[in-house]
């Protein structure tokens, strides 16, 4: 005959084995979801869009993050050059554009900086926003120096003198990163030479440090013009 004791031992005894039931099957289906993510960053990386696809269906989450840097999947797709993956997430009505990594870039931001002229456009047609608070696209654009990108980001209504939380402005990213070009076309573009960062260096002070003499002449240049 069982005494209430027993029964008692018997009570927690089975509480114990349920709750140890349970936390295995949450081990065992917490390491499942971390092979699948693994998996789909893989396919995202190599461009097999069928398995992407695939493991997006399965429930997968379409705005899942790797853990080095927190990049989307669409940015782990633009720095592979994974294209088919890249315009097959751009199409899933779930995607966040506005997503940011670790360090905040945007999916345009990283486009713009990378030089990658298609998606930039991509991202545009499906209305990414190009006016970031702080840091924005432009300011990558400026850095990294396609032309071609800040003019279309300027169509888009870029703001020419974004300024930075520490107010730099596109036009000294370019100044600073010896884009030429870029100068030329942002002052062209109504750039204002004369803004100054939280350290009161314009422009022309970047350009200045750094012997980038044909860059500084234009400042120079466009600085006296407008004081005429």
């Amino acid at each position: 005959m069982q005494t209430p004791r027993s029964f008692a031992f018997y009570a927690h005894q089975k509480t114990f084995l349920n709750c140890l039931a349970c936390l295995l099957l949450w081990l065992s289906s917490s390491c499942a979801f971390a092979d699948d993510k693994d998996d789909l960053i893989f396919a995202v990386r190599f461009d097999a869009v069928d398995k992407v696809t695939e493991l997006l269906q399965q429930g997968m989450d379409v705005n899942a993050t790797e853990a080095s840097r927190g990049e989307t999947l669409l940015m782990i797709a633009l720095r592979e050059n994974s294209k088919k993956v890249f315009l097959a997430l751009l199409e899933r009505k779930d995607i966040k554009l506005e997503a940011r990594a670790r360090n905040g870039d945007t999916i345009l931001m990283l486009a713009s900086y990378l030089g990658n002229l298609p998606a930039v456009k991509a991202l545009l047609a499906h209305d990414a926003e190009v006016n970031q608070v702080g840091w924005c696209a432009l300011h990558y654009a400026a850095a990294g120096g396609n032309k071609d990108i800040v003019a279309l980001l300027l169509e888009h209504s870029a703001y020419i003198d974004a300024e930075s939380p520490n107010k730099t402005t596109p036009l000294m990213m370019a100044a600073r990163s010896n884009k030429e070009l870029i100068v030329s076309l942002l002052l062209n573009e109504g750039a204002d030479p004369h803004l100054k960062n939280e350290l009161g260096l314009t422009a022309l002070d970047f350009a200045t440090e750094l012997e980038q003499r044909e860059i500084a002449t234009l400042l120079k240049e466009r600085m006296q013009a407008l004081k005429k």
